[in-house]
């Protein structure tokens, strides 16, 4: 393995971005806070406009990271999601607001972002990371940004970022408690040093199953741009060999000195890892094909309900959203059974397993993650409508 640069042993990093962009009178004054700090100053903030960060996830870490990245003035600020708003992203996803319930979640990212700052320029990328589009990708850009939460992706940025050459600021979180490291192979550890190896399926619950304090994301999606804004200005100590960890509920912040490991098959003394691999199947996954989605159009779904009525067919309809939207609007004859309690599992008691289920949201996405969710559990007569209940009243 590379040995830790000279820089690193006396604690900095020498700024991984030159000045190249001029400022305009206009960001002058923005940025006047920034220019006042000898350690950023004029040329530091003339780096950040540079600079061209990725950031992999619009949700809880993506939000705060894109509102403070946009505030400090990243020249391009990148956005890879395949997800939609969600309300129940919203104690949380600030980047996000009631309505875009239902709109992909890297659009609404980028109208948030256009607000906040518009010397900013945004690319969407709106699809999910995989191994066939993570190099080309990350290739893009000074800096990854991580805000996912699952461990298959967090090991394709890990070893993306290592295969191009540009540092991984990774965060994490789950119920009160949070993490933050940069990996920078050749300068330090990568997250497979620390993680030779993900925990087994289902060891580590989600945070859909688990829970997450919403401010969390905001103590470790800030951190994490602390770290950006160092790394790309060269200001400080950044945390590359070191983790920090968060315990919101004792108020405590510790920091762990982590070192690269000689072993490590993808930044060691004898690399094994020379091109990304199958994360599914790395961290025990099933196979990514989906199963088919069965849906109904409003048309059909109205025959089905006049048919029930007439007690030609048997059914359940149940609406996934939550019981605010439910005292707005609702299809006659239907349950609720909140799409976050499908996710954790409460609500499956709720659901007959014997009978032909049909679901419903707003716009149709979170209904056709439900669906899923039950199929994975072993449903197999379940339907949903599309276009959800936007569809359904046009």
């Amino acid at each position: 393995m590379t040995a830790p640069s000279r820089d690193l042993a006396e604690g900095s990093l020498p700024p991984l971005v030159e000045p190249t962009a001029e400022l305009t009178p206009a960001e002058l004054v923005r940025y006047d806070r920034h220019l006042l700090l000898p350690q950023i100053g004029l040329v530091g903030q003339r780096r950040l406009k540079s600079a061209r960060v990725l950031v992999v996830g619009a949700g809880g870490l993506g939000s705060p990271a894109l509102a403070y990245l946009a505030a400090a003035g990243v020249g391009v600020l990148g956005i890879v999601d395949d997800d939609r708003v969600e309300v129940s992203n919203l104690q949380r996803q600030i980047v996000h607001g009631q309505s875009d319930v239902g709109r992909h979640k890297v659009d609404s990212a980028v109208d948030s972002v256009a607000e906040w700052n518009p010397h900013v320029e945004v690319r969407a990328h709106r699809e999910r990371l995989t191994r066939d589009n993570a190099l080309e990708l990350v290739g893009q850009y000074d800096l990854v940004l991580d805000g996912t939460d699952n461990f298959a992706t967090r090991y394709l940025v890990n070893d993306a970022c290592a295969l191009v050459g540009v540092p991984y600021v990774w965060g994490s979180i789950f119920r009160f408690d949070g993490q933050v490291s940069v990996f920078w192979a050749g300068h330090g550890p990568c997250y497979r040093c620390l993680f030779p190896e993900p925990p087994p399926p289902g060891m580590v619950p989600s945070c859909a199953e688990g829970g997450v304090l919403g401010v969390l994301c905001a103590a470790v999606g800030s951190a994490q741009v602390a770290e950006a804004v160092k790394l790309i200005t060269g200001a400080g100590r950044s945390l590359v060999g070191r983790l920090q960890v968060h315990d919101a509920l004792a108020a405590s912040w510790h920091t762990l000195e982590v070192a690269a490991d000689p072993d490590c098959p993808l930044c060691g003394s004898a690399p094994t890892i020379t091109e990304l691999q199958d994360y599914q199947e790395l961290c025990g996954l099933p196979a990514a094909t989906p199963a088919p989605v069965p849906t109904l159009d409003a048309a059909e779904l109205r025959r089905w309900l006049a048919e029930r009525e007439r007690g030609e067919r048997d059914f359940v309809l149940v609406d996934v959203r939550e019981p605010a939207e439910r005292e707005v609007s609702r299809i006659e004859g239907s349950v609720l059974v909140p799409k976050a309690t499908i996710d954790s599992g409460a609500g499956l008691s709720e659901l007959p397993a014997d009978r032909t289920v049909v679901l419903y949201c707003r716009s149709g996405a979170r209904s056709e993650a439900s669906l899923r969710r039950l199929q994975e559990a072993g449903w197999t007569d379940v339907h949903h409508l599309a276009g959800g209940l936007l569809g359904y009243d046009a």
